[in-house]
């Protein structure tokens, strides 16, 4: 697989000859592609007897249990993307596409794409048992006992130490000394381009009467790229909002990009890919309500997707404004009236009194601490006072955005709520990386955690953070910063957001190459695909979703099942993914080596 990324179509398609040698005369003698499918179905068939028959004349007799068990997997997948109900389901047939290659259709190579190649270049050689991987030590493990053993399995996991201490010098967090003192210096000139002071950096309400909301005032502060400059110029044309809080745009490199800090800038700046595809969906009427919120609440902002808890969105504005939002659809200009009346606060409120059997509930929105701290002490105190409620989650992202406005009257307001043994306040963040993590924001979480109230991250898994061993780094600088590292997001679907999203089998990758390797305190969180309407899918369980399809441009399709298919009978979701190939070479441009990445090829 090494050598993929590159190749010409012509080449890719020489190598899936040569994977499975006996496939191109199986396509070539079958009369029709229904034939050449009862004829593949049937040597799918005899590789599944074979893999574990213990005779010596299989193609299996000489693989260990770990490339039986990725055969096996590759059969299964392969079977399911020539299955009819599949084809129909994606209006797309694979076994037809590779026919005509086979029978040298004119055309036929114009009609799929390189990832689509590639795809079945790995899965062909996977039915054999190949999948990327050789172990160094298997044999001498075998090999000895006892002490003996014991000695060689250290220096094995010594190995594994090693690399994770390699790529951790790659990554920074926002504690770096060097770091610390470049934003001290563009924290200065953002203070005295607005004529400002310390003692009004400390102050939450000045951040927030100075969201920065134009490109003029962000490219007097830092330098932009001739990309980020296109984005925004289209957003501010077509009226999409950004907004960028003083503090957060002190953790930007004031020169221009670097490594340290994309994953910033990505969150607050609009490409010009996210803003024509946004107007593409305004244009088309599309619904941008991906996770089908609308289809989810009943009654006004509330949220209900689980038994014993409940969202509900008080105000729908954040001091700013991710680009990834899954909410996006409805968060709003800070500016544009985003608080929800309080008398259907109150329909919340007493909705949620009525029903015994909810314990929990997430207050959430938009950003609720964007609310005074008097507004807040009367709707979490509403909550409290619900007998039946034992747990309040308040779902923020100012610990990193605003890290201010933990302040002493937000904090009383918490502990007056937090009761030993009858109730829990809970605070879920979402920090995307670790260059986030700054002085501010560890000074933020000591104040919460002295009052015994737990902190829990929620990451969205994206380009910007999937580097290998990034998330692993961010998980370890949480920990020892007194966050739990909670759920890791697959970015979501939207078509918007093309920018961040990321193969599933990469985060599946990232779970068992990377996150495994740490102790298993830090690595808590629990990958998860949010299927819209019906809730979190945990990836790590394989019967929740399978691979269906691989379509013409190297995208797969999954089939996405309920958490609920074990206590009733639920629908399930198709879902697109976006392609490995593309995500190869977006990760070799930006100068990675592929080759650390090829097993993703495995992951379904």
């Amino acid at each position: 697989m090494k050598r993929l990324i590159g190749l010409s179509k012509e080449e890719i398609l020489e190598r899936i000859w040569r994977a499975e040698p006996k496939l191109k005369d199986m396509l070539r003698n079958a009369r029709h592609v229904e034939e050449a499918r009862y004829v593949f179905f049937d040597h799918l068939d005899r590789f599944r007897r074979d893999l574990y028959n213990m005779k010596s004349d299989t193609p299996f007799a000489n693989l260990n249990v770990v490339e039986k068990r990725n055969a096996r997997e590759c059969i299964r997948v392969l079977s399911n993307t020539m299955r009819t109900e599949n084809e129909h389901l994606t209006q797309t047939s694979p076994l037809e596409l590779l026919y005509n290659l086979a029978n040298d259709e004119e055309g036929a190579l114009e009609k799929v794409s390189a990832g689509f190649l590639m795809e079945y270049v790995a899965l062909l050689e996977g039915i054999r048992g190949k999948y990327g991987k050789q172990s160094q030590h298997h044999e001498l493990l075998e090999q000895k006992e006892g002490r003996g053993a014991a000695i060689e399995r250290s220096s094995q996991l010594d190995d594994y130490g090693a690399m994770i201490r390699r790529y951790f010098k790659r990554y920074k967090t926002g504690l770096n000394p060097r770091l610390v003192k470049k934003r001290k210096k563009l924290k200065d000139k953002i203070l005295d381009y607005f004529g400002a002071g310390e003692e009004d950096w400390g102050n939450y309400l000045w951040h927030m009467k100075h969201i920065i909301k134009d490109i003029e005032t962000l490219s007097a502060l830092v330098k932009l790229d001739d990309d980020e400059m296109e984005g925004l110029k289209l957003a501010t044309e077509n009226h999409i909002p950004f907004e960028i809080t003083p503090h957060y745009l002190s953790l930007f490199n004031e020169e221009g990009m670097t490594l340290h800090d994309r994953a910033i800038r990505a969150q607050v700046i609009q490409s010009p890919r996210y803003c024509t595809n946004v107007l593409a969906n305004q244009g088309e009427g599309r619904d941008m309500d991906f996770m089908g919120e609308h289809a989810t609440s009943p009654i006004d902002g509330v949220t209900r997707r689980y038994p014993q808890i409940i969202i509900m969105k008080p105000f729908n504005s954040c001091p700013q404004i991710c680009v990834y939002c899954q909410r996006n659809w409805e968060v709003k200009d800070i500016d544009d009236n985003p608080m929800m009346p309080r008398d259907k606060v109150e329909e919340m409120i007493n909705w949620a009194r009525e029903d015994e059997n909810l314990s929990e509930i997430l207050i959430t929105g938009g950003d609720p601490f964007t609310l005074n701290n008097k507004y807040l002490d009367w709707m979490i105190g509403e909550v409290a006072a619900i007998d039946h409620v034992d747990r309040i989650r308040i779902g923020t992202r100012t610990l990193v955005t605003l890290p201010q406005r933990i302040n002493d009257g937000l904090l009383e307001i918490l502990e007056k709520y937090h009761e030993w043994g009858k109730r829990e306040i809970a605070i879920v963040t979402h920090i995307e990386h670790p260059t986030e993590i700054c002085p501010e924001v560890l000074d933020a979480v000591k104040k919460i955690k002295k009052l015994g109230i737990n902190i829990y991250n929620q990451q969205v898994f994206t380009y910007y953070n999937s580097r290998k061993f990034e998330t692993a780094f961010l998980r370890k600088t949480l920990k020892v910063c007194g966050i739990d590292p909670y759920y890791t997001f697959n970015c979501q679907g939207k078509g918007e957001t093309v920018d961040f999203r990321v193969p599933i089998s990469r985060i599946l990758q990232e779970r068992k190459e990377e996150a495994r390797l740490l102790p298993g305190l830090v690595r808590t969180d629990e990958p998860v695909f949010n299927v819209p309407r019906l809730g979190k899918s945990h990836l790590r369980a394989w019967q929740d979703h399978e691979v269906i399809m691989i379509l013409p441009d190297g995208r797969r399709v999954y089939r996405f099942y309920s958490w609920e298919t074990k206590l009733t009978t639920a629908r399930d979701y198709l879902y697109t993914d976006v392609s490995i190939y593309d995500y190869f070479k977006r990760l070799q441009e930006d100068g990675e080596n592929v080759n650390d990445y090829l097993s993703m090829l495995y992951y379904f």
